[in-house]
């Protein structure tokens, strides 16, 4: 079984969100996806400023196997991208929570219903074991 935090919000397309103490939400892929995806081999990001509405592709990851969109878990404004993705891609499979995060938004308004439409630990675990 891969990877999960329990501290984390998952989205059904396979990103996590991590709501900081300033209210910044971190968004990354999770270790289930990762693994999926393979070995990625580049990471393009979003433009910081940039705002994107829940469901809209920001990012798009490529692999040894193939690309793949990367969707907005909330609404929000991209207030911080992970530069080091640019020279060590891999960090994504090698630390998916922790040193392989993709963005950073400023979330709009409607953040906490958004986030509480996103799915616990248990609940992402039981969609992926389907």
């Amino acid at each position: 079984m891969s990877e999960l935090r329990d501290e984390l919000r998952y989205a059904s397309t396979h990103e996590w969100v991590l709501v900081e103490e300033d209210g910044t939400v971190v968004v990354g892929i999770t270790d289930y996806a990762q693994d999926a995806l393979g070995d990625v081999v580049y990471a393009e990001l979003p433009e910081l400023g940039a705002t994107f509405e829940v469901g809209a592709e920001v990012a798009v990851l490529e692999s040894v196997k193939a690309a793949s969109d990367i969707y907005a878990p909330v609404a929000g404004e991209v207030v911080a991208i992970n530069e080091a993705l640019d020279d060590e891609p891999e960090l994504i499979n090698d630390s998916p929570y922790d040193e392989g995060w993709l963005f950073k938004l400023a979330p709009t308004s409607e953040f906490e219903s958004e986030t509480q439409a996103l799915l616990t630990a248990a609940e992402y675990a039981e969609q992926v074991a389907e």
